[in-house]
């Protein structure tokens, strides 16, 4: 077994201040199911920053009992797990019949600085909501998350993380056989558009305002005295999500699978199944092999997102006036391009915004694409360049490129950053290590022969994504040409 740290925590599993808050709600929201168990669980690999987060002693991720209980073994005297029941528009059709079909909300625990998180086992096997589904995870998919979610956390980017991943001997059939693993999800909630869409759509319209006082309640009390408190959360959550989504562009991440039920109503990043970081530039790049239309490409995911909370915003209509949910809507446009236009000027190092600015980036990304330049090695080398021909290994069209570089270098002379914190400005705002998926598949390749030890090396290499890090230098490098940007499938 690998643990991330050595720090000491306070609290036993059993000491653990665990509530009931969403259980409070009225039944209409979800069912009590008890998790199936795993067959000889085997703890994988324990985050004990996440265990911080709970008040949790580290030395409990050593014991027998916590592999039993977040592998559905054993559970707690204090546990009462349940499936969440929500709707959602998956690939834009509405579907009525989803829920917590392969996950239970375990338990909430409320920590020493009063967040309560909510601790969600995944793979927990058949609840009311997993039609034809088995209600299992795989390990393959289990290590993509757990590895990913911590990746975005160290980036900067809001997500969900984990406090565990375990495997088992349970067999589990996908496109060919492969073994079960849970997977413990951490967030400060799980509520997600599709719940507001599964009230609106079963006309439970008297439960709307329930749900939307207690996510005011738990998680922006500071709106509670808002003349309109529904309308300023819809509004928090068009900001969050702008944000969430620029955040994403910005770096290079692909989602896979942007249905309602699939965002947070905290914008967090949620639910990672197929989703990917990008290699090769390229804009209309789709990481979901089910995703025949490229509904989620990259370059759509903003437009996506507004769908979603278009979405969002229908459910709400009990609530809230058709006017005000169409003005709020429209501030999501300016907001996400406003954050995504920092997030670019931080990475060519720029401290402000100059007019031309727009058609240099527009350049630039189009040489990107026409020469197939790895995305984070382009913007994490040109924080160390001086010339072009430091770059030209990454172009065919060198012209182009230098024709490019002369007008950055005439752009940057006109800015008031000094070169010294320019760089390192830079630096700090430019990855050197994501989660390429040719790095991920090499862990679970190795995990699938019971060699957990590549987990361990990436999950503390992502860590600290824009560290030097030298003795892990390859893991910064492209794939070979002809692997990149493979798709992935659902269950991956």
């Amino acid at each position: 077994m690998n643990v991330a740290s050595d720090v000491p925590m306070n609290n036993t599993l059993e000491q653990l201040n665990y509530v009931t808050l969403f259980s409070q709600l009225p039944d209409s929201f979800y069912q009590q199911v008890i998790p199936t168990p795993l067959l000889r669980p085997k703890l994988v690999h324990a985050n004990t920053d996440v265990a911080r987060l709970l008040n949790l002693d580290i030395n409990e991720l050593q014991r027998d009992k916590f592999t039993q209980l977040f592998s559905g073994n054993t559970l707690l005297n204090n546990m009462a797990p349940l499936a969440m029941k929500y709707a959602g528009h998956q690939f834009g059709i509405y579907n009525p019949a989803l829920g917590d079909g392969r996950g239970l909300l375990l338990a909430q625990v409320k920590s020493d600085n009063g967040v309560i998180w909510d601790l969600h086992l995944k793979g927990a096997g058949k609840t009311p909501y997993s039609r034809q589904g088995d209600g299992r995870a795989v390990l393959r998919s289990s290590i993509r998350e757990y590895l990913c979610s911590e990746a975005m956390h160290h980036l900067g980017i809001a997500t969900t993380r984990a406090l565990c991943l375990v495997d088992s001997e349970e067999p589990v059939w996908r496109e060919r056989l492969e073994t079960g693993a849970a997977l413990v999800r951490v967030s400060e909630s799980h509520i997600r558009f599709g719940h507001f869409e599964y009230l609106y759509h079963s006309n439970q319209h008297h439960l709307l305002p329930v749900l939307a006082d207690a996510v005011i309640a738990q998680h922006y009390p500071h709106l509670v005295n808002e003349p309109e408190p529904y309308l300023a959360l819809f509004k928090q959550v068009i900001s969050t999500t702008a944000t969430l989504i620029a955040q994403w562009q910005g770096i290079g991440f692909c989602h896979g699978v942007m249905n309602t039920d699939n965002m947070s109503i905290l914008g967090q990043t949620f639910d990672y199944g197929p989703f990917a970081f990008l290699d090769s530039y390229q804009a209309d790049y789709v990481c979901n092999h089910s995703d025949y239309e490229g509904r989620y490409a990259f370059n759509r995911q903003a437009d996506i997102a507004q769908w979603n909370l278009s979405a969002l915003g229908y459910a709400l209509t009990p609530l809230i006036s058709n006017q005000s949910l169409n003005d709020a809507l429209a501030e999501f446009e300016p907001q996400l391009v406003h954050q995504y236009r920092s997030l670019l000027q931080s990475k060519l190092g720029f401290s402000e915004h100059q007019e031309q600015d727009g058609d240099l980036i527009r350049t630039l990304f189009n040489l990107l694409a026409a020469n197939q330049v790895d995305y984070t090695c382009f913007f994490r080398r040109l924080a160390n360049t001086v010339g072009p021909e430091q770059m030209y290994d990454l172009f065919e069209d060198q012209r182009g490129f230098s024709e490019w570089f002369d007008r950055y270098m005439l752009r940057l002379s006109q800015d008031s950053m000094p070169a010294s914190t320019r760089k390192l400005s830079m630096l700090s705002h430019n990855p050197k290590y994501i989660l390429r998926n040719h790095l991920a598949q090499a862990a679970i390749e190795q995990a699938e022969q019971g060699d957990y030890n590549e987990i361990a090396r990436l999950f503390a290499l992502l860590q600290h994504p824009f560290d030097e890090q030298m003795e892990h230098h390859q893991y910064s490098q492209p794939p070979a040409k002809g692997t990149q940007q493979r798709p992935l499938s659902c269950s991956s």
